[in-house]
């Protein structure tokens, strides 16, 4: 190389350009004019690993008194043909006079002029060359460009301190994104929060599109308070959806930091090895990892990868250059680092090409004497490395499926609690297509199927009118409570009742369906035990599909909606939810649903029931009114009574937590019970149902409710209503220390026996009533289809057999009877039914085998 001689490297379709600029061999004596502008095509050799020379080329010019240099190199589109050119601008001073040539190499390594210009001072900040091809500078704090299509030099409107990015963008042509000092709006309509964000930074982005001159709002890039330290930036990607620009990028900064923006906001950061960045580029690899290339001011580098966070991957020191291409006609992008050599004259003789994967090639080394063993383990590390990338995108490729696949089974949810409402409310709902929500129906369109929702509506019509005397709420504690009582004609009628609350909130994110626990409680002057009646739970190897619910399965996992276990008699339906998750809605509306299925008495005397849900009203609940106390429960001392209204107590009731036990003595009797419930625990009895005493004693044990029931003078019930298992064991300790050492305190988990046996015979019964429903429905159609057979036996049951064998006609006419009566066996046999039927009917059956067989594991473990 000669001296005065300058360098410029470029990549292009896989090759590096290396520019150079020196004065040309001359005889001495002669007179130097003349530079030139060489240029050689190198390509990588994958068989001896080194940069062999394909092709070169040269452009002279004229150089009499005049300065010439190499500013800058790019690919760029040449608006021309629309063919990516290798571009590279030159500059020619002579005196204060500067020219700016600006040249493109051909594929043939024939460079063309694409056009000059000239200015009264240097080029120095921010030069860009972009498509056209286009020089854009800074000077002066403003902007200014050229292109091949006009080739006169135009300034934008605008003032700026920095360009931190040139390119293009969908929709806007070619954008500068750039930084200047903030220019507050004085329209109203401005984004409050970026005019204060701009005015605490005092600068702000901007982007400026330069064919229709228009302004970007920066904030679409990045917030402005990250103007003040960015000093590069690359855009990744830009789209737009519904009108709305989508941009991702990276940026470096002055704190020595690579951010991750994603539609404007910061979704990632990592803090780079070295200080003072000063550009960065992408790479993506055969294994489609996004790298981002960082080169300093120092002549350092590091690759940041992009996985599930921004880690510094690689590092390199003395680097001359990193250039980004396919050097090895892989079909994926590869890096390649020329490292610097004081001892070697030409920069591609020492050199790294990898993709910090299966790609790595370096100078130095003779790969001609590798031994052979070591390729083969390189290879076969190579192919071990590329089936797990494949099995790890195949599981990438799996959880995307499952995310997709959760987000239709939300929005099909979502759909069917607005389905839902609707119906309640009695308004026209219109279900969107299969082919907009990215469904397939199953199912043949059918004008009139044979089971539909138009056989629900004759009994749903028929509900009264007025079937509700009461709707009300209550918050106890961290409980919201809401109770419905039934009207004494309309409750009756009803089984499995339960309730459900939906929020009128029109929300898209969160379904509108409330959690909740639904409790039948019956108050009278004989209250029992199981006069607070909550769903139980199923046994364990019964697989069912009703939604029954103990107290502590709900505290465990999210329960459906529960059907309520009917008692007679029962009146009020309350269904019990956490208040907290609420009241981030500061205020909430909700529907409050009834669900019960609805007895009806057939002509043959047998019973049927249909599920219906009806709406029983709305409720409104608000954090201002649980402040003020509007909903809380009162229960004052009155004298010898506890003063409380029903609905107070049945709240109370229904956010307790109920426990019985059986107290049994052989040689005492049990009054010392009373008065421990009177005297230490200092309780007195409900006004409205005097078995229940509430309990006043201070501390953790005040608001409990005990009901006291004997069967004999030494034998009896007591069942205490608490808040947790805290209270409960502080009644226990308290009530042992009054009671005879010889007093026995056994605890009953699902209830009464008595009671249990009743229920199960009667359990029973049901399931012997379907049965036999089911099977006389299925006899009668068959006795139908057969009555043809009959009537030719009744026929050929009169003739004697005797008569019959006698002669060779009656002989035929016996085969004939029992090919006939063969025939009929057949048919009884393989008689075939209706699906929709055969639906039905297991369904009943199995729901009246389901209760027995509950019944049947509650006794088992009382």
């Amino acid at each position: 190389m000669l001296l005065g001689e300058q360098e410029q490297l470029l990549s292009y379709n896989g090759e590096v350009l290396v520019f150079q600029l020196s004065k040309p061999k001359h005889v001495e004596g002669a007179a130097d004019k003349t530079m030139n502008l060489c240029v050689r095509r190198m390509a990588f050799n994958r068989d001896t690993k080194v940069f062999v020379q394909k092709s070169s080329g040269a452009f002279s010019m004229h150089a009499s008194h005049s300065k010439i240099e190499m500013i800058c190199c790019n690919c760029t589109t040449d608006s021309r043909t629309g063919i990516i050119l290798p571009c590279i601008l030159m500059k020619k001073k002579k005196r204060n006079n500067v020219k700016y040539i600006l040249l493109l190499l051909h594929s043939s390594n024939q460079f063309e002029q694409s056009f000059h210009f000239k200015l009264d001072y240097e080029l120095k900040e921010d030069i860009r060359l972009f498509a056209g091809p286009s020089v854009l500078w800074r000077h002066a704090n403003k902007l200014f460009y050229i292109s091949s299509n006009t080739c006169t030099v135009q300034s934008a409107p605008l003032q700026l301190s920095s360009v931190v990015w040139t390119g293009e963008i969908v929709g806007e042509g070619t954008v500068v994104l750039g930084i200047r000092t903030a220019c507050l709006p004085e329209s109203e309509d401005a984004d409050e929060f970026s005019i204060s964000d701009r005015a605490i930074w005092g600068s702000e982005f901007f982007g400026y599109a330069i064919q229709t001159q228009k302004m970007l709002t920066g904030t679409c890039f990045m917030p402005h308070a990250y103007s003040r330290v960015v000093s590069s930036v690359y855009v990744c990607k830009s789209e737009r959806l519904k009108k709305q620009l989508r941009i991702s990028l990276v940026a470096i900064t002055h704190k020595n930091q690579l951010i991750w923006f994603q539609n404007g906001l910061p979704k990632g950061v990592c803090e780079l090895p070295f200080e003072k960045p000063c550009s960065v580029k992408t790479a993506v690899t055969s294994s489609n990892d996004l790298l981002f290339i960082v080169s300093f001011a120092s002549g350092n580098s590091c690759v940041v990868q992009r996985r599930d966070s921004l880690q510094v991957a690689s590092r390199c020191q003395k680097v001359k250059c990193v250039l980004v291409d396919d050097f090895i006609g892989s079909g994926s992008e590869q890096l390649l680092l020329l490292f610097k050599d004081d001892s070697n004259t030409d920069v591609l003789n020492t050199f790294k090409i990898t993709d910090l994967g299966g790609v790595d090639f370096a100078s130095g080394i003779n790969y001609k004497h590798d031994v052979p063993a070591t390729e083969g383990l390189q290879e076969n590390g190579l192919l071990t490395i590329q089936a797990l990338e494949t099995r790890l995108q195949a599981g990438f490729t799996s959880v995307r499926e499952l995310q997709q696949h959760l987000e239709l089974q939300k929005r099909v949810i979502l759909e069917s609690c607005r389905a839902l409402i609707d119906l309640v409310e009695e308004r026209t709902h219109i279900l969107p297509k299969a082919e907009e929500e990215g469904l397939v129906s199953l199912w043949d369109d059918v004008e009139n199927p044979p089971h539909s929702l138009s056989e629900e509506t004759p009994l749903a019509s028929k509900i009264p009118e007025h079937f509700t005397e009461k709707l009300w709420q209550r918050v106890v504690g961290d409980s919201f409570v809401v109770g419905v009582k039934l009207t004494e004609s309309f409750h009756w009628s009803l089984n499995d009742v339960s309730l459900s609350l939906v929020m009128d909130q029109d929300s898209s994110s969160i379904s509108p369906i409330i959690k909740c626990q639904s409790k039948i409680i019956k108050l009278n002057k004989a209250f029992s035990a199981l006069a607070v009646s909550s769903c139980q739970i199923e046994p364990p190897p019964k697989k069912i599909k009703f939604d029954l619910r103990s107290k502590d399965d709900l505290k465990k996992e999210f329960p459906k909606r529960p059907s309520g276990v009917h008692l007679d008699g029962a009146k009020t339906v309350i269904a019990v939810t956490s208040l907290s998750p609420l009241l981030a809605f500061h205020r909430v509306c909700c529907a409050v649903l009834l669900h019960a299925r609805r007895r009806k008495h057939r002509s043959d005397g047998l019973q049927e029931s249909k599920q219906v849900t009806v709406l029983c009203g709305k409720l409104l609940l608000s954090m201002e009114d649980i402040s003020n106390g509007r909903f809380s429960v009162k229960m004052l001392r009155d004298n010898s009574y506890c003063t409380g209204a029903m609905e107070d107590i049945l709240a109370v009731l229904a956010t307790a937590v109920r426990f019985s036990f059986q107290i049994m003595s052989s040689d005492c009797t049990l009054t010392p019970v009373n008065s421990w419930l009177l005297g230490e625990m200092e309780c007195t009895p409900f006004k409205e149902c005097h078995d229940n005493i509430f309990c006043h004693k201070a501390g953790n044990v005040y608001g409990t409710v005990f009901n006291w029931s004997l069967k004999n003078p030494f034998e009896g019930v007591l069942t205490i209503f608490c808040r947790n298992l805290t209270v409960v064991f502080q009644c226990l300790h308290s009530l042992t220390r009054v009671l005879p050492p010889s007093c026995r305190v056994k605890l009953l988990r699902s209830g009464r026996k008595s009671v249990l046996n009743e229920q199960l015979a009667l359990a029973l019964e049901k399931e012997m009533l379907t049965l036999k429903s089911s099977f006389f429905s299925k006899e009668s159609k068959a006795e139908n289809s057969l009555t043809w057979g009959n009537e030719a036996g009744k026929k050929m049951d009169n003739d004697p057999l005797a008569s019959l064998l006698d002669t060779e006609e009656g002989v035929q006419q016996f085969r004939k009877k029992l090919q006939n009566e063969r025939e009929e066996s057949v048919l009884s046999m393989n008689q075939t039914m209706n699906g929709a039927l055969y639906q039905k009917i297991a369904l009943k059956i199995a729901e009246a085998q389901l209760s027995s067989d509950m019944i049947v594991w509650r006794l088992s473990k009382s």
